[in-house]
């Protein structure tokens, strides 16, 4: 039964990916009849509307009653600006809920205790990674009280991230840009350090990849920089964060609304995150080239540090390694 359920939560996981990116998650809901019919499916597409299963259940109508509601996130039984989705599948006589991620926040979650004592059958945890993977960043705000963290780093076979000049110096080729600025659209801001805006005077926007808006650029540290910089143009917002301790940075970031940032360096800032425990995802690209001198992609960390991977792949004629910070999966 759960490989059926999982033919439908896939269904569900599109749906969700249709709406927006935001401080509320990403949810999908498929309403399936005793006869295994679709007859409503929804997604939540923005603060302030229906949710999933809101959306769909209007969608079904008469055809909801005895039916099973398959959802992304667990039902959640508060009351904000919508009502409860828990009340509205009682109220529509469905028969059976099924989600993939439980609610980690404290306010919504018990969605599926409300629902069993009602006397419905709730079926938990089918397609429970993918689910999370959609709102990676989202639940680990819920769950951490900040942001979620990924760390690029662009060397060579020798470990260099410019060559002996220092300055900015191309590594990777162009697809890898491609998937960079894909990484960045992604995200909610994108880190850099005041050494890094004024040495390699990046302009940090999303040029190579699809986006509906800019993530904020963000430069952290105490030095001064030069308002003819690109971080100051009007492609994008910019946001100065004047401190030195990331977790002090992470926890401005994370009062301005921001889910996921996209940490692009240089090595002191990506050495500082990693030392404080403040990265939860690398992304590693290992250019084909021997520089022999220059800045390394790291500096001298107090303790190794260990990942988890999850993809190795050739892009370009570059090589990307990424993977969790071990320990720290959800």
């Amino acid at each position: 039964m759960v490989d059926t359920w999982s033919e439908y939560m896939q269904q569900a996981l599109s749906l969700a990916l249709l709406g927006p990116r935001s401080l509320n998650p990403q949810v999908g809901c498929v309403i399936v009849d005793p006869q295994g019919i679709v007859v409503g499916t929804g997604y939540h597409q923005g603060a302030g509307t229906a949710h999933a299963e809101v959306d769909a259940l209007t969608k079904a109508g008469d055809r909801a009653q005895g039916s099973t509601a398959v959802v992304t996130l667990e039902p959640c039984r508060h009351t904000g600006r919508t009502g409860p989705c828990t009340e509205s599948l009682i109220q529509a006589g469905v028969a059976r809920v099924v989600f993939a991620q439980s609610d980690p926040t404290k306010i919504a979650s018990g969605g599926a205790g409300v629902l069993r004592e009602a006397g419905v059958e709730v079926i938990e945890g089918v397609c429970a990674k993918e689910a999370l993977e959609i709102n990676k960043a989202w639940t680990h705000v819920q769950r951490t009280g900040r942001p979620y963290v990924i760390l690029k780093i662009a060397q060579t076979l020798d470990g260099r991230v410019a060559d002996g000049s220092g300055g900015p110096t191309p590594i990777t080729g162009r697809e890898a840009q491609i998937l960079t600025h894909q990484l960045r659209a992604q995200s909610d801001a994108v880190l850099i350090g005041t050494a890094t805006a004024f040495i390699d005077n990046p302009a940090l926007t999303v040029r190579l990849a699809p986006i509906t808006h800019q993530p904020i650029r963000v430069v952290m540290g105490e030095r001064e920089l030069p308002r003819d910089l690109h971080i100051f143009n009007d492609q994008a917002p910019t946001m100065l964060v004047r401190e030195r301790r990331p977790s002090a940075a992470l926890a401005l970031l994370g009062e301005a609304g921001i889910q996921q940032v996209f940490l692009e360096g240089g090595p002191t800032l990506a050495t500082a995150f990693l030392e404080a425990n403040m990265v939860d995802e690398v992304v590693w690209f290992l250019a084909p080239a021997l520089f022999g001198a220059g800045p390394t992609a790291l500096a001298v960390l107090g303790a190794p540090i260990r990942l988890d991977v999850t993809q190795i792949e050739l892009i370009g004629n570059d090589v990307m390694v990424s993977g969790r910070i071990a320990g720290t999966s959800e």
